[in-house]
């Protein structure tokens, strides 16, 4: 039953539909399909365009007196001409199908201040801490206090010759990792698991390798070995391990299908590429193009408009002043997908709303027509869908600018590089204090909890794929030409190209629009 209330709560919201509590007890006390009645309700709304409420009257008015179902067949436009198994929250057309498994827009219950960032670390360190248990070693773990009484210990000290593979005196932590800083011996870093903090030292050319590719406040487990020795003395580290995904086989779709995932329109911005995006629509509309004919999906990853006050002197880099009519012209160019393409919209750092992540869906009030399209689903930053049973996590990518400039080596020209560390820590943004903005949440909904088949990602404007032990990273560049901030960056984009995935095979390939025949 609990699921079941969460999908269907889960499923108003994409619609742009808010539950009244009264409506929402009278649900809970029915012996009915719940999700089924709330998408029944919203497909009349849509339809009649009424409030974005439901309430107790839209729950009698589908409701016989004997509390079943009417039925409701006789509307024609049903919401994304699908059948949904209410279990799974499965929406099925034909032989293709989708369901959000994860959208943090219901779940978003910020806390307050330091209490709330208490409770975000904590729950941070709780689910990668469950992700790390996955693994054998995980079994060794000791708190950091119980290690810290036993190295104060003089009788159980014992000297660790730095020449020989003894290992009589390791003992296995796990923590996040608030800080790291070379030194004249090795990287030192401080490890913190809410049982107190431990220094240790990363000496060995390959160990301080790994150390500088770590993310700062991102889940670690170390071994490590107590050195008790003429010129050195403490915890140094033996092993590291991120929590990072398995090798593992990705999902595939049973019938050939194809998504596209774009990124960053930046609509009102004088360097918004319109004739090259108004290409991409116009062969999504072809009914003759064989790769056009598989396409059943489409994932637009945030950035959808340039917004106000994003950045300082923006308004030298705009032609439309205004949000709202920003996202009015982003509604009259999503108008032109065809409706047999399922369509499903995420926020990035541009857009109305909430900056800070986790970011719940686009607000109503600047994207009411997107809300009643019925082949647009519309989500939070992040999100993880299945689409034909392949699983895409949707995530803007703001964090990324904290990777690229702490990791050394890496650069905006090399997006999945970045997106690479992300997945090695399972969390999307782990850098707090930094440029990304983070929400005090009483749930980190960063954590990548589950393994996505496909990493897709925007914000940095440059396009880039590649394969990590199963899952196809993806950052999909942009509509946008280099604007003057990017120019004093150095940074160049790679904008007006689409990515097509093969759901079959998850073989990724380009479509170029900066050329009137796409290739």
């Amino acid at each position: 039953m609990q699921r079941e209330i969460s999908n269907a709560l889960s499923f108003a919201i994409s619609k742009g539909y808010q539950i009244h509590p009264d409506a929402f007890a009278m649900l809970k006390g029915l012996d009915i399909d719940i999700l089924k009645v709330v998408q029944d309700i919203v497909k009349m709304k849509i339809k009649h365009k009424e409030s974005s409420s439901i309430v107790v009257e839209d729950i009698k008015n589908l409701i016989n007196p004997e509390g079943k179902v009417a039925d409701v067949n006789s509307f024609s436009n049903t919401l994304l001409n699908v059948t949904t198994a209410a279990a799974d929250a499965t929406f099925s057309s034909g032989q293709h199908s989708y369901k959000v498994i994860l959208d943090p827009t219901p779940g978003i219950n910020s806390g307050e201040g330091i209490r709330g960032y208490t409770a975000l670390f904590r729950s941070r360190f709780e689910k990668s801490l469950r992700i790390l248990a996955l693994r054998p070693d995980s079994k060794r773990i000791t708190k950091i206090t119980s290690l810290k009484h036993k190295s104060n210990n003089a009788k159980l000290r014992k000297t660790y010759d730095m020449n020989t593979d003894a290992n009589t005196n390791s003992s296995v932590i796990a923590g996040l990792l608030m800080s790291k800083r070379s030194k004249k011996n090795g990287v030192e870093m401080v490890i913190d698991d809410y049982s107190g903090m431990l220094s240790v030292l990363a000496v060995s050319e390959e160990l301080k390798k790994q150390a500088s590719m770590l993310a700062l406040d991102q889940m670690i487990m170390v071994e490590v070995d107590n050195i008790n020795k003429k010129g050195m003395q403490g915890f140094v580290v033996r092993n590291l391990v991120s929590p990072d995904i398995p090798d593992h086989l990705p999902n595939r779709s049973k019938s050939e299908s194809y998504a596209v995932l774009i990124s960053d329109l930046h609509v009102g911005s004088k360097y918004f590429q319109e004739v090259e995006f108004l290409r991409f629509l116009n062969w999504l509309s072809l009914t003759d193009d064989e790769i056009v004919s598989k396409i059943k999906f489409v994932c637009i990853g945030g950035d959808l408009i340039d917004g106000i006050g994003i950045f300082p002197n923006q308004e030298k880099e705009l032609i439309e002043m205004d949000t709202s009519k920003q996202m009015s012209h982003v509604v009259d160019l999503f108008a032109k997908i065809p409706q047999h393409i399922n369509v499903f919209v995420i926020p990035g750092n541009h857009d109305p709303g909430r900056r800070a992540l986790p970011q719940p869906a686009l607000p109503r009030k600047y994207s009411d027509k997107l809300y009643s399209f019925e082949n647009f689903t519309m989500l939070g930053n992040p999100s993880l869908v299945e689409l034909d049973g392949v699983k895409i996590l949707m995530y803007h990518g703001q964090s990324l600018d904290d990777i690229i400039a702490t990791t050394p080596g890496l650069s905006y020209s090399k997006p999945a590089e970045a997106m690479k560390i992300l997945l090695k820590a399972r969390h999307l943004s782990p850098i707090y204090g930094e440029r990304t903005p983070i929400g005090p949440e009483l749930e980190d909904m960063m954590v990548i909890t589950e393994v996505p088949d496909i990493l897709h990602s925007g914000h940095v404007h440059s396009i880039d794929v590649q394969n990590y032990r199963g899952t196809l990273i993806v950052n999909s560049g942009a509509f946008q030409a280099q604007t003057k901030y990017q120019q004093t960056l150095g940074i160049v984009p790679t904008p007006g190209i689409a990515i097509v995935v093969n759901l079959a095979n998850l073989q990724p390939f380009q479509m170029d629009f900066n050329q009137p025949n796409p290739m």
